[in-house]
């Protein structure tokens, strides 16, 4: 698979929206208005900070989807799965967030697997149930398909660096109807932040049947010696993948860190919330009733500054 950003970028000549147009305008289908996303907690992987809880949620995948339309479910850690099974019955698709948890062996892990197992049953059903993965979700996305760890070291820690689009891209749901200017930007521009240790290389993803049957590569990337996928989508079911983090650019503001707070990147991070809310549309499960509904949303939990000691601005704890 190689790189072809001029022909994605013919492609979508022929195909320029405005910004802010619906991504769906064609489509008559109903529409969910109320759309709650859940997103999964992870163990405490930070020392200084297991003080204010033994789980957390980084605030800013909350806003970004929130900035989005839609409403934020935690899926907090240590329940039993038919309480998971409760929760995505309720919900409208499930984020899976970047951190630093075991992709086997932690909650985050076993949480994320009941959840992608739930999908892949209720979309075989033509129950559309939408997942993204960020970073380490993108990362536990392929052990989830492949059954195995295919990751590979990689330099990739606090750069900030344009993408690299195939020309799947182009026909791609996640791109085929991004804006030309945001699409220039992204192949153009350091514009999406990557903190990662550890990469799907192209070489094993192309070597791993599992995966490349499963995944359509929408971009690539490189830390000068490893060729890695940086996006993908799945073929069959809603589900994607980026190994950048779009949620830091409006919302994680460490000095120290390269991540691009321009105007561009911050329009990048809306795009992508957008899109996934979107694709959350589609569902309608829901809660039982109202008082259920509050009861599980992320209002009822208060953030916690950690700007000063954290990478992340605030976090919410559990």
């Amino acid at each position: 698979m190689v790189s072809a950003g001029l022909l994605v970028l013919g492609s979508l000549l022929l195909c320029h929206r405005a910004w802010g147009s619906s991504l769906y305008g064609s489509t008559i289908q109903p529409l969910n208005e109320r759309p709650i996303i859940g997103i999964l907690a992870q163990e405490t992987h930070f020392e200084n900070l297991q003080v204010f809880g033994k789980s957390y949620l980084a605030a800013s995948y909350v806003k970004t989807i929130e900035s989005a339309g839609a409403r934020v479910v935690p899926i907090r850690l240590h329940l039993s799965e038919q309480e998971y099974v409760k929760i995505f019955n309720s919900i409208n698709g499930v984020l899976f967030p970047g951190g630093g948890v075991d992709l086997i062996n932690s909650e985050y892990a076993r949480i994320a697997s009941i959840f992608y197992n739930l999908a892949l049953k209720a979309n075989d059903r033509g129950n559309y149930f939408p997942i993204w993965g960020t970073c380490l979700g993108f990362e536990e996305l392929t052990y989830l398909t492949s059954g195995e760890i295919v990751l590979t070291m990689t330099n990739t820690e606090d750069i900030s660096i344009p993408l690299n689009f195939t020309v799947a891209a182009s026909q791609s749901k996640l791109f085929r109807n991004i804006p030309l200017q945001l699409f220039n930007d992204l192949s153009s521009k350091p514009v999406t932040a990557n903190f990662h240790h550890w990469s799907l290389s192209l070489q094993n993803f192309t070597a791993n049947k599992k995966l490349s049957s499963f995944y359509n590569v929408l971009t690539t990337n490189s830390d000068g010696q490893v060729e890695f996928i940086s996006t993908f989508e799945a073929y069959k079911y809603p589900f994607y993948g980026v190994q950048w983090h779009p949620e830091k650019s409006p919302f994680e503001w460490r000095r120290t860190s390269s991540t691009s707070h321009a105007a561009e990147s911050v329009k990048v991070a809306f795009y992508m919330a957008d899109f996934f809310v979107n694709e959350a549309r589609k569902n309608f499960h829901h809660f039982l009733n109202e008082e259920e509904e509050n009861r599980a949303l992320i209002y009822n939990y208060n953030p916690v500054h950690t700007g000063v000691t954290s990478v992340f601005e605030q976090i919410y704890f559990f």
